[in-house]
């Protein structure tokens, strides 16, 4: 019975793991958004308020620090994304190994 409910309990976690993703994945759209409104606002008045030819503006944009600084922040947020949906895949093979431990047992039994 140990087997069963320690399956109960990782289905648990994994339902916990997958809201926390939705969240995650929610914050990582938002940041996303912010740091590319930022960086077409940057790059539109290093063209019209200074004149920088556009060739340049892709190398310049990007050392602006309200733009690192959203962009370090959509880069956090995509990790913390991407670690989510890696805590969801081992939750999910946690509980794949158990069920097959469990059925082993169950069929061993069915023989004695």
């Amino acid at each position: 019975m140990d087997l069963f409910n320690d399956i109960q309990e990782l289905t648990k976690k994994l339902n916990q793991a997958i809201k926390l993703l939705t969240q995650y994945g929610n914050d990582l759209a938002e940041t996303e958004r912010d740091y590319k409104i930022t960086l077409r606002q940057e790059a539109l008045k290093l063209r019209s308020e200074k004149g920088m030819p556009v060739t340049l503006i892709q190398q310049v944009v990007y050392g602006i620090p309200e733009v690192a600084d959203k962009r370090f922040k959509r880069d956090v947020a995509e990790a913390m994304y991407s670690t989510a949906q890696e805590n969801i895949n081992s939750i999910k093979l946690q509980i794949r190994i158990l069920e097959s431990q469990l059925n082993r047992e169950w069929s061993n039994n069915k023989w004695k």
